[in-house]
């Protein structure tokens, strides 16, 4: 530990055989990089004595000394009472990202339920790092002052609060099959992952639920089942729900929704979702041949283009649904999705070329088109994305 170099990891192994003192004194000597100041905070775990204290809060209170060792300070410490009053400072909401989530979740740990709308709200994040942070919190305030005087602290005014009350009520036993008929969808998409009885499920249908909280049963009623036939039918009987999209053909819309609604946000409407499980998906694309049809149709017409390459060779990193083929002064793009194309003005010979030879060209109006309610991830954001983007999709 004498080196200052946070090019290679520290040895895990070897920080856990020095003696705590040694680890407290390597963690608060700023001439060693935070990475490996850090190792020996998380190497200190369950042998913190009094006697450290002096030496380990300075560090934790001091705005300047790097976020990532403070909020492993933070995991090591914050379990202790005397730190509840510097928790609760309305200071700690204006501390750096990752560090205000770890204190307000250290509060709960204390059992502050004054934190507690404040964790469902962390709880609530798309986020799984914060939102264990949350769920964490709650979990130990149940555990410290009972489920009821919890629930009673959330309320039910929030979509952020139906979402916690849920989860502490289904760990507790308790059904929350109603939550499928919730009006905030992240709440009944929630109430779907918990649903656990398929029996309970066909009497909520049966009672002739809105639209949509008949879809997220049904979709409960596929996860538990493994049986698409009876929800099938159920979807039949309800008449095939579906979100219309002014623009969007059926060969590209049948492409998107396999594609995209099994792995959707959870905030998409439930329509996406039983399309992708009710519908027949589009033929498995043949990528090598389709990508050999491009460049013969480009050669055939005397376009000069470079290799093809796929979204993550030409971004040098991250995945994607396409390949380009840079041509002068423009870049062409081949859905791996599905017979797609498009980049190049509408009017360019490069469109001509690839319609004749089978390509469906993704024009500026087709491609503008919003695949509405249907949310995807896509650099931090979780909302609907046009044609466009679907089809040629890249995600560093």
């Amino acid at each position: 530990m004498t080196s200052t170099d946070d090019r290679f990891p520290p040895d895990a192994a070897a920080l856990l055989a020095l003696a705590a003192d040694d680890l407290v004194r390597l963690a608060a000597d700023r001439a060693h990089g935070w990475l490996r100041r850090r190792a020996c905070v998380e190497a200190l775990a369950g042998r913190v004595a009094d006697r450290h204290l002096p030496a380990l809060l300075p560090l934790l209170h001091d705005p300047a000394e790097t976020t990532e060792l403070r909020i492993a300070l933070l995991a090591l410490l914050g379990d202790r009472a005397e730190l509840l009053p510097w928790l609760q400072h309305p200071d700690r909401d204006g501390e750096a990202f990752g560090l205000r989530e770890a204190c307000l979740a250290a509060r709960g740990v204390l059992g502050d339920r004054t934190a507690t709308a404040g964790l469902a709200v962390l709880a609530a994040e798309p986020w799984q790092r914060f939102r264990l942070l949350g769920e964490a919190g709650l979990d130990a305030l149940v555990g410290r002052h009972g489920l009821p005087a919890v629930l009673a602290d959330l309320g039910e005014a929030r979509p952020e609060d139906r979402l916690a009350r849920d989860r502490l009520r289904h760990l507790a036993g308790q059904d929350v099959t109603a939550s499928l008929g919730d009006p905030d969808r992240p709440v009944a998409h929630q109430a779907h992952l918990l649903a656990a009885d398929p029996d309970r499920l066909r009497a909520y249908l049966a009672g002739q639920p809105p639209v949509e909280a008949a879809l997220w049963a049904l979709c409960a009623l596929h996860r538990l089942t493994g049986d698409a036939a009876e929800p099938h039918a159920w979807y039949r009987r309800l008449g095939r729900p579906r979100v219309e999209v002014p623009g969007l053909s059926e060969e590209v819309r049948r492409a998107i929704v396999h594609a995209y609604a099994p792995r959707c946000e959870r905030g998409t409407d439930p329509r996406w979702r039983t399309e992708a499980l009710f519908t027949d998906p589009p033929e498995p694309v043949d990528t090598e041949r389709r990508l050999r049809l491009a460049t013969e149709a480009l050669s055939s017409a005397g376009i000069d283009f470079d290799p093809p390459q796929s979204a993550h060779e030409d971004n040098g990193v991250g995945e994607g649904s396409y390949h380009v083929l840079h041509l002068a002064g423009d870049s062409l793009f081949i859905s791996t999705l599905g017979p797609f194309a498009g980049g190049p003005p509408d009017d360019s010979p490069v469109r001509a070329a690839l319609e004749r030879a089978g390509f469906r060209w993704i024009d500026a109006p087709a491609g503008s088109a919003v695949v509405t309610g249907l949310c995807v991830y896509y650099f931090g954001d979780r909302e609907p994305l046009n044609v466009n983007t679907l089809l040629f999709y890249w995600q560093d």
